[in-house]
């Protein structure tokens, strides 16, 4: 009995043997050969596998984590102490600009601060129409990995009587805005008795739309 090679069906699983080959391949495994219809299970099981990663897209919110924490990575540099017991692990505003790109053009900061228990994804958006400022962001709890935030009361305030409640959902993610005075605070309960403060001066620096 002639065995078709291991590339011969690979081609076969990927369907693009010849229309001949095919036939041959589809009546050798009729005739129930155990090595070859194993060798089959096996790259289909494979072709599945890949087609699933292929389409599995994870949240924008863990994408964020994500890219801070790699970008903070290779800056290669220690995390910058702030006042109190938060650090910033990474601040888009630190980062140099890629060669040929302009001061000023891009409108947003992104920020990842840690806090124990949390570490606080933050970005910060001028909104295009209006005197606002978008922050969104989301909370995880590092001392239980794979925890998030949920269901904490976040107060975010401009320093000029502008203040905005709002709580992190299920997924730690919160969002909110409020008047564009240039200046953003961001305070949260921790675990103990002293509330977590985030106090931003000038947030978007020279951006447009910024205030400062």
């Amino acid at each position: 009995m002639k065995h078709f090679k291991t590339e011969e069906w690979i081609d076969y699983v990927n369907q693009v043997a010849s229309p001949k080959q095919q036939e041959a391949m589809q009546k050798h495994l009729a005739t129930n050969c155990k090595r070859c219809n194993e060798t089959v299970a096996q790259w289909e099981r494979l072709q599945n596998t890949a087609a699933r990663e292929a389409s599995y897209q994870p949240s924008a919110a863990h994408v964020r984590v994500a890219k801070a924490a790699f970008a903070m990575v290779q800056r290669g540099g220690q995390p910058k102490e702030t006042s109190g017991f938060v650090k910033v692990l990474f601040d888009s505003f630190l980062q140099p600009l890629q060669a040929g790109a302009r001061s000023g053009l891009v409108g947003s900061r992104q920020m990842l601060y840690r806090a124990d228990p949390y570490e606080i994804d933050i970005q910060i958006e001028a909104k295009p129409e209006g005197d606002r400022l978008i922050v969104t962001g989301q909370l995880l709890d590092v001392s239980t990995p794979g925890i998030v935030g949920r269901d904490v009361k976040i107060t975010l305030s401009n320093h000029r009587g502008n203040v905005v409640h709002t709580t992190s959902n299920q997924f730690g993610e919160f969002s909110g805005e409020v008047e564009n005075t240039g200046d953003l605070e961001l305070s949260f309960p921790a675990h103990g008795n002293s509330p977590i403060v985030i106090s931003l001066r000038n947030a978007l620096g020279n951006l447009p739309g910024n205030k400062a």
